[in-house]
């Protein structure tokens, strides 16, 4: 099945000028979803430790003024999140949504301190807290985004946000007020592009908005009816130094825009799933993506006009990873979801191996595609944000000093060596408390940054 072009309109802006190769890599900062271009890959050569819990390598644990999945990203000396408070807390009790807030958190990465706070009313109705979807996610889903000089924080139907580092705003732009199909509420991150702020705001237009960073001004809408079913996070593929793409997993394809105009350069068909959770990842020449509702995976050689199914395919699979983005590190690609571990060829698609996470508090059997994935014992999908070991995980793996690290949500933290079979360092823990750890860790200049429902976790060997 085949995602219909005809539905997408386009509005071209023409005579905007940008430098797009700094923004896929900014030094030791983490600027975005995922870090440098989303590969979850730090570029730092400052050590990072292996074992660490509350006694041990723990720097700081600083508290949260609400919950959250959103990722923290780091900026100098400074940690940025997003939380929200007031409502959908707890499934039993959510509350009044009148109470909602959202809040942009900016932390000294030093010691932990609080340096400001900013709280955001909400645009409402928001999309209730019930059903399977939204208090399985809540309402501070969008990792924030920084140029290293401003922070900007997408919230859904409440728009988006752009301060200094400083804490003031500078500018607010909305950029719909829809719901998705099944109303799971959005959670796709925004990414930059040079000066344009690429805003995939699938639910609350069908639409992937670029914005002017220095203003919030629209410059260009890409509409198309399948981005109400997109979840992910869009990366940047520089084919040369004139020419970089924005890709972007939609039902059924893979696409590729002009950042400039948000035109769709290229398509190329992909998994058969009417939604896609997780976000591509770009190596080099090369983009990969890995679906899990339904399975399947893809390498697609980066470039072209057009269709480029028939020519930029390099292989296909039946490999299957939930929510969770892969991670591509010396040829291999690593894909945890539910407990399990499996080791890709990433030239050709081969499986190197497949083994169990074994530990602590793993959830058994949470993530499997199409499945709630709730075993015994409560948890974020039985009971809101009270911590807890049931259903999916949904923070994706990162890599720093050769080590692999991955979050699961009932707060096991395993440390991997990359290699062609699996092997365990350690399995880590924060908090004995019920937290619930759904956010991609943060690394930089050897600190490892954890966040949970509740807190904020810095981790260092120093």
């Amino acid at each position: 099945m085949i995602f219909k072009r005809t539905i997408w309109q386009w509005i071209v802006c023409s005579g905007l000028a940008m430098q797009l190769a700094a923004s896929v890599t900014q030094g030791s900062d983490w600027l975005r979803f995922r870090g440098p271009n989303g590969t979850g890959i730090s570029p730092d050569q400052e050590p990072l430790p292996s074992s660490f819990g509350e006694t041990e390598n723990l720097q700081w644990k600083t508290p949260l003024p609400g919950a959250g999945v959103s990722c923290p990203i780091v900026v100098g000396d400074r940690v940025f999140v997003t939380c929200y408070s007031g409502y959908g807390l707890d499934r039993q009790s959510p509350g009044e949504m009148s109470a909602l807030k959202r809040h942009m958190v900016c932390i000294n990465r030093a010691d932990g301190k609080v340096l400001w706070e900013q709280a955001i009313d909400p645009v409402l109705p928001e999309d209730e807290y019930s059903g399977m979807g939204v208090p399985e996610h809540g309402y501070a889903s969008h990792t924030p985004v920084s140029d290293g000089t401003h922070v900007f924080g997408f919230f859904g139907k409440s728009g988006v946000y752009a301060w200094d580092l400083e804490g003031k705003q500078i500018w607010h732009q909305e950029v719909g007020k829809g719901s998705d199909d099944r109303a799971w509420g959005s959670s796709s991150s925004p990414i930059l592009a040079g000066g344009v702020l690429i805003v995939p705001a699938g639910a609350e237009a069908r639409a992937v908005i670029g914005l002017e960073a220095t203003t919030g001004r629209e410059l260009w809408k890409a509409e198309g009816d399948g981005l109400g079913n997109v979840w992910g996070t869009p990366a940047l593929s520089v084919i040369d130094e004139k020419r970089t793409d924005v890709v972007l997993g939609a039902p059924y394809e893979i696409w590729g825009l002009n950042p400039e105009t948000g035109k769709l350069r290229w398509y190329c068909s992909a998994m058969e799933t009417d939604q896609f959770n997780s976000s591509v990842l770009i190596d080099g020449g090369m983009i990969y993506a890995v679906e899990g509702r339904g399975g399947g995976s893809i390498a697609i050689r980066a470039g072209g006009k057009g269709d480029v199914t028939a020519s930029n395919i390099a292989w296909t699979g039946n490999d299957s990873n939930r929510f969770s983005t892969p991670l591509l590190y010396e040829g291999r690609m690593y894909l945890i979801s539910g407990g399990t571990v499996k080791c890709v060829n990433a030239e050709d698609g081969r499986e190197i191996y497949q083994a169990r996470l074994q530990g602590g508090g793993d959830a058994a059997g949470g993530g499997a595609p199409g499945g709630n994935g709730q075993p015994p014992g409560g948890g974020r999908g039985r009971g809101g944000f009270g911590g807890g070991r049931g259903g999916s995980d949904y923070a994706s793996p990162v890599l720093g000093d050769g080590k692999i690290y991955y979050v699961s949500r009932g707060g096991d933290i395993h440390v991997l060596k990359p290699g062609d079979k699996l092997e365990k360092l350690s399995t880590n823990r924060l908090t004995a408390e019920p937290e619930d750890f759904s956010a991609t860790p943060a690394i930089s200049s050897g600190q490892i940054f954890f966040r949970s429902n509740r807190h904020l976790y810095c981790v260092s060997g120093k």
